[in-house]
């Protein structure tokens, strides 16, 4: 039986075949280009490679489908003596990962993305094939049965997050009785987390049908409908009604980085600064320890407003100065004297950071601010 017919609500995600640095000869560009930083140029390559774009690839000989169906799940606790010995000569190829949950899957999606980007060298560089596979919806201990010998006949690790203790349970021992190498994401902190406020956990999984939607659910839609609304310098009247307002110069990333806080639950607005328009007066009244700056490379803000006219179709007959590096420069400086008039705004530089990253900066000092966790600050820029 194919993998996709073990439960229907098994979703693929990326696979990872091997590279080749073949690529890394045409890095070099003619056109007066600066240098992308190897580091950077790695991280690129590799969350391409995650998220299915197609670079590259030596020929990879990839296993081919199963076509004979697996044993009939056996009912826990199985005895021994019933395993089956199954040929893992295929599975040197590709390096598969199995997500197991029986809710949404989110946690252990997550929890194994994170972990691959500590793998980035590898994926890149010396082309470790790699396939995820996430099986969400999990809730009875025969499916769970079918996806470990199936991860057995594979020679894939068994990545789970099961709320239910009986299923965990019945997890660690089907992996045990099978040689599947695995790792319970939620049992030990649930486990930990138990022990230390003294209850025992409800061991429903997140996102089961029935239960009703919690508060943190409708304090996100709130935050992102508030979000949307305030994005762009809208309604500069609601900036006091912010949890956090977010001001730069064009393409920064403030909207994108806006809708990822409001996300979180977050009410976000953001401002921007543009030369010769005069800040809305209400942003220097609200409270300053929860205004945060945005600011980047200059010569990296040109490259993305090019991009962003080319988009847009505007011509580049100079009559519109946007890209230009001389006006890019004026704006950034603009920019940073209106900071310097302000001192109690954080100044971020986003140059090279993902959204995530930007974010964690912006809630880490948020969250200190809010709770008067002070730190002795090394320097203005984050």
């Amino acid at each position: 039986m194919a993998i996709s017919r073990l439960c229907p609500n098994i979703r693929y995600f990326h696979q990872i075949g091997a590279c080749t640095r073949n690529d890394q000869t045409g890095s070099k560009s003619g056109s007066g280009r600066p240098k992308v930083s190897p580091q950077l140029n790695r991280w690129s390559r590799a969350r391409a490679i995650r998220s299915g774009q197609k670079l590259e690839r030596s020929n990879l000989r990839t296993q081919p489908p199963a076509t004979e169906s697996p044993p009939r799940p056996l009912p826990l606790p199985v005895n021994p003596d019933d395993a089956v010995n199954f040929d893992r000569a295929d599975a040197r190829f590709v390096k598969s990962i199995y997500m197991v949950s029986d809710g949404t899957g989110w946690t252990a999606e997550q929890c194994v993305n994170a972990a691959l980007g500590q793998f980035d060298y590898c994926l890149v560089d010396r082309g470790c094939p790699v396939s995820t596979h996430l099986f969400s919806g999990i809730d009875d201990a025969e499916k769970l049965l079918e996806i470990t010998k199936q991860a057995a006949k594979e020679g894939a690790l068994l990545v789970y997050t099961l709320a239910d203790p009986s299923l965990a349970s019945a997890a660690k021992r089907a992996c045990q009785l099978w040689g599947v190498p695995s790792t319970d994401v939620l049992g030990p902190i649930t486990e930990a987390i138990a022990s230390h406020l003294g209850v025992s956990p409800s061991g429903l999984p997140r996102g089961a049908s029935g239960l009703p939607l919690s508060d943190d659910y409708f304090r996100r839609i709130e935050a992102v409908e508030f979000t949307i609304k305030q994005d762009d310098g809208a309604s500069p009247k609601n900036l006091a009604k912010a949890d956090i307002v977010l001001t730069g110069v064009s393409r920064t990333g403030k909207t994108p980085l806006s809708i990822y806080l409001a996300q979180k639950g977050y009410k976000v607005a953001n401002v921007p600064i543009v030369m010769g328009v005069s800040m809305p007066k209400i942003l220097f009244e609200v409270d300053p320890m929860k205004v945060f700056g945005l600011t980047i490379n200059p010569l990296v803000l040109q490259n993305i407003r090019r991009a962003r006219t080319k988009t847009m179709g505007l011509s580049s007959d100079g009559r519109s100065n946007y890209s230009e590096m001389d006006y890019v420069r004026e704006e950034l400086e603009f920019a940073r004297r209106l900071f310097a008039e302000n001192p109690l705004w954080p100044v971020i530089d986003v140059t090279g950071k993902a959204i995530e990253e930007t974010a964690a900066v912006v809630l880490r000092l948020y969250h200190d601010r809010k709770q008067k966790c002070t730190m002795p600050r090394i320097s203005k820029r984050y």
